[in-house]
């Protein structure tokens, strides 16, 4: 075996507790927020035409960042939690791009979601909750 094939757990560990720390930091303003940040945060979804519920888009993606970023740090029901993350980025990615603001501020959603999308594929890694006892 490889170096680099010994250390890849450790790298995913090293990512998956990183990237899901960051995303329940981001998130659990928005979640605590209330129904206020939720209809705020929800109104991204008129940019794909949906117009219904902003509030419950709101809470979703607040659940989204702040659960599906504590899925990721456990390595727990891995991969559904990346695709919530996935999906809440690009509708972020969507929102940024349809408000004019640019690649600079929509660059953080775009780059969230590959690194969402890659990780659905790659899976969480030997070092995963979900892994014990395996």
């Amino acid at each position: 075996m490889k170096l680099f094939e010994r250390t890849t757990d450790h790298g995913l560990l090293l990512l998956r507790l990183g990237l899901g720390g960051m995303f329940m930091a981001h998130g659990w303003p928005k979640l605590a927020g209330g129904a206020k940040s939720w209809v705020k945060i929800g109104g991204a979804m008129t940019r794909l035409g949906i117009d219904l519920w902003p509030t419950m888009w709101g809470f979703l993606a607040a659940c989204s960042e702040f659960f599906g970023g504590l899925l990721i740090a456990l390595g727990l029901f891995f991969r559904p939690g990346a695709a919530m993350l996935l999906a809440t980025m690009v509708v972020a990615s969507v929102m940024h791009l349809q408000d004019g603001d640019g690649f600079t501020k929509s660059s953080h959603a775009i780059e969230a979601a590959i690194v969402f999308a890659a990780l659905i594929l790659i899976g969480p890694g030997r070092f995963a909750v979900q892994r014990r006892g395996k």
